[in-house]
C-alpha cells in the first residue's frame, strides 16, 4: 500500500497508527483528516494534513476522489461513553452519519481502478454486558449496545457490512477491546488514576485515588499494540468480515490500581471507592476471544500491560507535571 487516509488523525488512536507508520512503513504515504488544530506529535511528523468534517460530506467526496488512498483507517468518531449520555445526538450524528458520508463518497468514485481497504474501528461497548460463562466473547456472540456511543458502533458494524454486501466495498470491521497508552486524555479510566498518582507525587493532591468501582475484569491492551494489529488488518483480514482485537486475558482494575501504587514514589495512597457515578456496566468480567484475528494475521500482543503499558502512562503524566 502507498497511500492511506486516516480520519480521526488528531486523536489518540490516530496519532499512534501515525507513528507506527511513520516508524515501520516509512514508504507509505499518509493523509489525514482534522478538525482545526493538530496536534504536537503530529506536526513533527510527516502527515498530508487536510480539514474536514466528516459531516460535510461534498469535502469528503472531493478529498477522497483526490487523493485515491490504497486504505481508509476511519477512526473519527465520538468517543467518549460518558459524553454519548449527555449529548447522544451528536454522538449518534458524528459516528452514524459521518461514516455514512465517507462510505457513500467511497462509493461515488470507486472504479475498476479505484477500490480502497476500509476499516471501520468499531468497540467491545457493541457487547454490552456479558454473563461470565460467555467469555472469552467471541465474534458470534450476541449484540447488546447499552449506551448511545454503544448503539452508534452498531449501527457503525452494520452498515459496514451492508456497503460490503450491496456495494462490493472493501470493508474491514474490527470490534476492538478496551486499550490504552500514553497520551490517553484522562477522561478514560487508566488514564485518569495514573494522573491522580502523578498529582499525588507532585504535592497536588490528596494521597487518594477515587475509582467508581475496582471489581470489573476487562481485556487490555497497549494501543502500540493495537495500531500494529490495525495495518495488518487492511493488509491480511478478509473483506466483509468482523474480527476481534483483543489480548485474550483479563486484567482487574484492582490489579491496575495496586500496580500504579507500588511503582509509585509515595506509598501510602489509598483507593476512595466513590460509587454515585458508577455504571450499570461497570462490574463483571469480559474477555475477548482473539483467535479468528490470529489465525488471519498472526498478530500477537507484544507489549505486556501491566509491566510496560501502565508505567508508561504514569510516566507521560510524570512529564505534565
Amino acid at each position: 500500500m502507498k497511500k492511506v487516509l486516516i480520519t480521526g488523525v488528531n486523536g489518540f488512536v490516530g496519532t499512534h497508527l501515525v507513528k507506527y507508520l511513520a516508524q515501520e512503513h516509512p514508504g507509505v504515504e499518509i493523509f489525514g483528516l482534522v478538525l482545526k488544530d493538530v496536534n504536537d506529535v503530529i506536526k513533527k511528523l510527516s502527515v498530508n494534513i487536510l480539514q474536514c468534517n466528516i459531516l460535510d460530506k461534498d469535502r469528503l467526496k472531493t478529498i477522497i476522489s483526490e487523493i485515491r488512498p490504497d486504505a481508509i483507517f476511519h477512526l473519527a468518531a465520538q468517543s467518549y461513553v460518558s459524553t454519548s449520555w449527555e449529548n447522544p445526538e451528536k454522538t449518534l450524528e458524528t459516528n452514524i452519519i459521518g461514516q455514512s458520508n465517507l462510505l457513500e463518497a467511497i462509493r461515488a468514485i470507486k472504479d475498476d481502478a479505484f477500490g480502497p481497504v476500509v476499516l471501520i474501528a468499531g468497540s467491545c461497548e457493541e457487547y454490552g454486558t456479558i454473563a461470565e460463562d460467555e467469555n472469552p466473547v467471541s465474534e458470534n456472540n450476541p449484540l447488546r449496545p447499552l449506551s448511545p456511543y454503544a448503539i452508534s458502533k452498531v449501527a457503525q458494524d452494520f452498515m459496514g457490512y451492508q456497503y460490503y454486501t450491496n456495494y462490493g466495498l472493501k470493508i474491514i470491521r474490527i470490534r476492538a477491546f478496551q486499550h490504552t497508552g500514553p497520551g490517553r486524555p484522562p477522561v478514560f479510566g487508566i488514564s485518569n488514576f495514573a494522573k491522580q498518582v502523578a498529582e499525588i507525587e507532585a504535592g497536588k493532591k490528596e494521597p487518594e485515588i477515587r475509582v467508581r468501582d475496582d471489581s470489573a475484569v476487562r481485556d487490555f491492551s497497549d494501543v502500540r499494540d493495537v495500531v500494529r494489529a490495525y495495518w495488518l488488518a487492511v493488509n491480511q483480514c478478509q473483506p466483509g468480515h468482523v474480527y476481534n482485537v483483543c489480548s485474550g486475558k483479563g486484567t482487574s482494575i484492582k490489579d491496575i490500581l495496586e500496580k500504579l501504587i507500588s511503582i509509585s514514589k509515595v506509598k501510602d495512597i489509598k483507593i476512595v471507592r466513590d460509587e454515585k457515578d458508577r455504571r450499570p456496566t461497570d462490574g463483571g468480567v469480559m474477555i475477548g476471544d482473539n483467535g479468528k484475528f490470529i489465525a488471519a494475521t498472526r498478530w500477537r500482543p507484544e507489549i505486556d500491560f501491566l509491566d510496560e503499558t501502565v508505567p508508561s502512562i504514569l510516566d507521560y503524566w510524570r512529564k505534565q507535571m
